[in-house]
């Protein structure tokens, strides 16, 4: 299968990471992947849901969402509808439990912070843009706490990085944009620490069954995907 701008089945689409791009954020980053953008941002609340209060514990928690024209139809804003949709709030909840999955809760302190994903263009893996730039706000909002003494060591225990793979006309690829996304005959998003262990995995067969051997092909790609986002993580801090 011929991919977009000659890319190889096993190759990123050109990945940015900009750190600091939301002036007012305790932390922010633009990610790129390709044509999908996504500006992540992060917020301190002094205080955690109902739910942990007086446990000494602290939460991070995701919204995310889809401006208007981010796609080639405009999309109607659901604060407009007055409820989110099912896809959205699955993929909040995908976003906040992979970063919880980088923090040490209880040495948070009972703190809340809160990453927003906006995505501004939208081309396929728009969930794993927002984990991968989503932890990058996540590392400056901690470095925020620390710089103010409001802990007195790093929460973080591991780097987290997320990326879409799938199958299609056959083929095992990496990264895929939406023509490929839409045409896939296995589409999965890895999520994953820099040492690879897997926190999340989703995957699904939007047409057949697939084999083991196709998973271990996809989990191939996407642990050569992790660790070229985890450096690119890295490089940053």
């Amino acid at each position: 299968m011929k991919r977009s701008a000659g890319r190889k089945d096993n190759e990123l689409r050109p990945l940015f990471l900009g750190p600091g791009f939301v002036k007012n954020a305790i932390g922010s980053c633009f990610v790129k992947f390709g044509d999908t953008h996504v500006v992540c941002a992060a917020t301190i609340d002094e205080k955690v849901p109902p739910f942990i209060r007086n446990t000494g514990s602290g939460w991070i928690s995701a919204e995310y969402g889809m401006l208007p024209c981010s796609s080639n139809e405009r999309i109607e804003r659901e604060a407009v509808k007055g409820k989110q949709s099912g896809r959205t709030q699955e993929i909040q909840r995908l976003i906040g439990r992979a970063l919880r999955a980088a923090v040490d809760l209880r040495l948070l302190g009972e703190r809340q912070i809160k990453i927003d994903c906006d995505v501004i263009q939208a081309d396929g893996g728009t969930r794993t843009a927002s984990i991968t730039g989503g932890y990058v706000a996540l590392a400056q909002a901690v470095q925020h706490l620390l710089k103010r003494r409001k802990i007195d060591r790093t929460p973080i225990i591991h780097q987290v990085s997320a990326i879409s793979c799938g199958i299609v006309g056959g083929e095992a690829l990496l990264d895929l944009d939406y023509s490929e996304d839409s045409n896939a005959d296995v589409d999965a998003n890895f999520i994953m620490d820099s040492e690879l262990n897997i926190i999340e995995i989703q995957m699904t067969a939007e047409k057949n069954p697939f084999s083991r051997n196709d998973l271990d092909k996809l989990l191939g790609l996407a642990e050569k995907g992790i660790q070229e986002i985890a450096a690119a993580q890295s490089a940053l801090f």
